[in-house]
C-alpha cells in the first residue's frame, strides 16, 4: 500500500509540473481543450485571459492544440477538421457551434481564415451585421488596385498576389465592374441576395434546411467580398487556373465557379489545413473540412 501511495503522489507531482509548463508556454496562442464532461464540448482559451472562455461544439479535440505551424508538422495524424479548426482559432473570437447558422456560413465561406499573412486582416466573426459595421472593418484594411481593372480594389496582399498571376496570363474580371466583382459594400451584398433569394430562403438557411443557395450568393453580411480577399473572374483554361493557384488564389465556394478566394498558400499546402479538393462538373474546388 505504501508503494502505491508513493507512486500516486509521484504521478500527481509530475502531472502538476507538466500542467504548469503547458499553461505557461505559447503565451499568445489560443488552446482548444477537450471538456472533461463531454468530448463534443470544447473551449477556446487565451492564456493571458484577454478573452472570455466560450463553449464550442467540437469533436474529439485533443488537449493543447495551438495554431502554430510547428503544430501541423508534428500532428499530421489529426483529422482535417481538427487541423482546420486549430488554424483558425486565433482569427475568430469564438468557433461557432456545429449545427448553427454561423457554423454553416463558416463551412461555406471560412477558407480564408487559415491565411496567416500578417498583412491580411479578417473579421473576428463570420457575419458583419450591417453597413456601419462593414465600413468600420473595411476602414482598417490596406487596399490596392487590381491591374488593368476599373475601380477594382482588394486587400493589398491579395491584390499583389493576383497581379502577379495576371502578369503571367490574362485573367479578366467576371463583369468588369469593381464594385460587384471585387470588394463590396454591405448594401451591395444585400442587393445580390435579393436578386437570387428572399427572406424565406434566409430563414431556411438559418434553420439548416437550405444550403444549395450558398453556392450562388452569400447571405447578407457573410460574403468574402466584404473582407477584400475575394474576386469574381472569368477563368476558362488551365493556364489561368494554375497561375492563380500558384499565387494563393482558389475556388473555395462549391458551385460558385467565378468566385476566387485569396488563401495565401500554394496547392500543396492546403491539405495540411484539412482542405478537401473536390471536383464538381469538371471544376476543382478546395473546400473546408467542416
Amino acid at each position: 500500500m505504501k508503494v502505491i501511495f508513493k507512486r500516486t503522489i509521484f504521478l500527481t507531482i509530475i502531472a502538476l509540473i507538466v500542467f504548469t509548463l503547458v499553461t505557461s508556454s505559447g503565451t499568445r496562442h489560443h488552446i482548444l481543450s477537450q471538456s472533461n464532461q463531454n468530448s463534443d464540448n470544447c473551449v477556446i482559451v487565451d492564456s493571458l485571459g484577454d478573452r472570455k472562455q466560450s463553449s464550442q461544439r467540437c469533436t474529439n479535440i485533443p488537449k493543447n492544440i495551438t495554431s502554430s505551424t510547428t503544430y501541423f508538422n508534428s500532428e499530421r495524424k489529426l483529422t482535417g477538421k481538427l487541423r482546420f479548426l486549430a488554424a483558425i482559432t486565433d482569427k475568430l473570437l469564438t468557433i461557432p457551434q456545429s449545427g448553427t447558422y454561423e457554423y454553416t456560413l463558416l463551412r461555406a465561406y471560412g477558407a480564408a481564415f487559415v491565411n496567416q499573412d500578417p498583412e491580411i486582416k479578417l473579421p473576428t466573426k463570420v457575419i458583419l451585421n450591417n453597413e456601419q459595421e462593414t465600413q468600420d472593418f473595411q476602414a482598417t484594411l490596406t487596399m490596392a488596385k487590381v491591374n488593368d481593372s476599373y475601380d477594382c480594389y482588394l486587400q493589398k496582399a491579395a491584390a499583389d498576389a493576383l497581379n502577379r498571376a495576371k502578369a503571367q496570363v490574362i485573367i479578366p474580371l467576371k463583369s468588369g465592374y469593381g464594385d460587384s466583382d471585387c470588394t463590396r459594400s454591405f448594401t451591395t451584398t444585400v442587393r445580390f441576395w435579393r436578386k437570387y433569394a428572399n427572406d424565406k430562403t434566409l430563414a431556411r438557411v438559418r434553420q439548416g434546411e437550405e444550403t444549395k443557395i450558398l453556392g450562388t450568393v452569400a447571405p447578407p453580411g457573410s460574403s468574402q467580398h466584404l473582407w477584400g480577399i475575394a474576386i469574381d473572374l472569368r477563368v476558362s483554361n488551365e493556364v489561368q487556373k494554375q497561375a492563380l493557384n500558384r499565387n494563393g488564389w482558389f475556388r473555395t465556394v462549391e458551385n460558385d465557379i467565378p468566385h476566387w478566394t485569396y488563401v495565401g498558400y500554394p496547392p500543396e499546402k492546403l491539405s495540411e489545413f484539412g482542405f478537401k479538393n473536390k471536383v464538381v462538373s469538371g471544376v476543382s474546388y478546395w473546400l473546408t473540412p467542416l
